[in-house]
């Protein structure tokens, strides 16, 4: 990496052609997508504080969609670091991969992050972020990839993530935030994050419990 950027105004010429790689995909596999907007700038800064701004950290992005809240690790994060983006969906990668070529992109599942990362010659990972769509995703599945998250993160290293409100009542965003609890020692909520479509509450999680439940400090 260069060095340290500003995030593009809105009406930058990527935002059209993110807005179209979005849609489309949103359309196809709303399953996967679980947004009705990417996400703002406001909500990239939230999500994004726990990235390291020295040393040579490396920052795992899940779920990065058209890339925003990429551009708010890359404003972020230490000159130097790695930024590892993984992405299930292959038009997102190829569109990432075009309009972002700063970004190291990985075709993969979240849920084989592990494997992932030691493929990519990546050791543990510094903060982990995410915007992915939880409460859409199974129990078991929920459950491994937070363990997966759990397995990669470095000693002090930070997992971020949101729930957007409008699903906070639904049944898996209930049992997401439950899992959260039991898989982290340290559970704080931020925001709400009222900028961003919808609004979302952030969630700063530190020292993985290894699988086992713990009593976690949760707020909200």
């Amino acid at each position: 990496m260069s060095g340290t950027v500003r995030l593009r105004p809105a009406g930058a010429p990527e935002g059209a052609s993110d807005l179209r790689a979005f849609m489309k995909v949103a359309l196809r596999r709303w399953g996967v997508v679980g947004a009705v907007a990417p996400s703002s700038a406001v909500l990239a800064r939230a999500l994004t504080t726990v990235v390291p701004a020295m040393g040579t950290p490396v920052v795992v992005e899940l779920g990065p969609g058209t890339g925003p809240v990429s551009e708010g690790v890359r404003a972020r994060m230490a000159p130097g670091g790695r930024h590892i983006a993984i992405e299930i969906d292959p038009s997102m990668v190829a569109h990432l991969r075009r309009v972002r070529p700063w970004l190291e992109v990985i075709h993969g599942d979240a849920a084989d992050l592990g494997a992932l990362l030691e493929a990519a010659g990546a050791g543990r990972a510094d903060a982990v972020v995410s915007t992915l769509p939880w409460s859409l995703f199974p129990g078991e599945r929920q459950a491994r990839m937070l363990a997966e998250i759990g397995r990669v993160l470095a000693p002090g290293g930070a997992f971020t993530t949101v729930n957007y409100l409008p699903a906070m009542p639904l049944a898996g965003a209930r049992a997401f935030r439950a899992r959260l609890r039991a898989a982290f020692d340290e559970v704080l909520a931020t925001g709400p994050v009222w900028r961003n479509v919808p609004p979302g509450v952030v969630y700063v999680c530190r020292r993985p419990a290894g699988g086992v439940p713990r009593r976690a400090a949760v707020s909200g």
